[in-house]
């Protein structure tokens, strides 16, 4: 291509933003993540102008987290930007398929502090999950910390089964009795409970609680997955991809897995294509006729 393009990446954990000049190396950096409590396109035009400076931009293409329909508005993000850019703008689960599989048909499936599934087959496209802590996000990072903050109050209770994950909570909280309200309290709630799953996969060797907290974590992952093929129409021989922090874990991989193979005995795992901030490159390449192009707001 010979224009600048400015990609972006937009996540709960961090803004990864790529900068590509022709003849000139690309420019990455990382940002903090998006707040979902706060508008959305003004955080996505702030990082822009952070990147790029005064380097005038000739496309902007963005996959954000947590974009919803009112702000699914490429015109409205272009509006906010100092360039005459054209601006492409989609969920990030649109940008992360690009990433991951590229333009093969099947599943990615995304599971980091939220998670969701997004497929792409002959019947269209369809995305599972996503839904954000409180609605959905089965199998992601805040719902396996969620699972151990109650397996260590059941445990306190008498009401479960000890578990060692009492001493990393109370790391945290020495008190458990009082963790509950320093808990809602926190303006970072939501990442201090995803925190926690790094200590469930670390404990599933040898802790029965969280064994079961990884596998129940796996199958969720898996039913979102196999739901989404159904969805669009993909019967045999599946590409399935999955990214994320909570994946790289074994136990939820291998339930994941397993889970999978059940219902498609013939699935082909993938390993990713490229990442996030790849899909939002190849955003702006996307063919007109291409299934995923319905998904994609444009301006400009």
């Amino acid at each position: 291509m010979d224009e600048v393009l400015l990609a972006i990446d937009a996540g709960q954990t961090g803004i990864k933003l790529r900068l590509e000049r022709p003849g000139a190396e690309p420019v990455e950096r990382v940002l903090p993540g998006v707040r979902t409590d706060q508008p959305l396109l003004p955080q996505l035009a702030d990082a822009a102008r952070t990147v790029a400076g005064e380097v005038p931009i000739d496309v902007v293409a963005a996959g954000a987290s947590g974009l919803t329909s009112l702000e699914h508005d490429a015109s409205a993000l272009r509006d906010l930007l100092p360039w005459d850019s054209r601006v492409l703008l989609a969920h990030d689960s649109v940008t992360s398929y690009l990433g991951t599989l590229g333009e093969l048909p099947g599943v990615v499936v995304a599971s980091g502090t939220g998670s969701i599934v997004f497929a792409v087959g002959p019947a269209g496209v369809a995305r599972v999950d996503g839904w954000g802590y409180l609605m959905g996000d089965a199998g992601s990072g805040f719902w396996l910390g969620r699972q151990a903050l109650d397996a260590v109050m059941r445990a306190h209770d008498g009401r479960g089964p000890a578990t060692s994950l009492t001493a990393v909570v109370r790391e945290h909280w020495p008190d458990l009795e009082d963790a509950y309200v320093l808990l809602q309290s926190d303006p970072a709630r939501v990442s201090v409970v995803a925190s926690f799953a790094r200590a469930v996969a670390e404990h599933a060797d040898t802790d029965p609680v969280a064994a079961r907290i990884c596998r129940e974590a796996g199958e969720e992952l898996a039913l979102s997955a196999v739901t989404a093929l159904r969805r669009v129409g993909v019967e045999t021989s599946p590409f399935v991809s999955a990214i994320g922090g909570v994946l790289r874990g074994a136990h939820v991989r291998a339930a994941f897995e397993e889970a999978v193979l059940a219902v498609h005995p013939t699935a082909r795992f993938e390993a990713p294509h490229g990442t996030g901030i790849d899909g939002a490159v190849a955003l702006a390449r996307l063919a007109p006729e291409h299934p995923l192009r319905k998904l994609v707001a444009t301006a400009g």
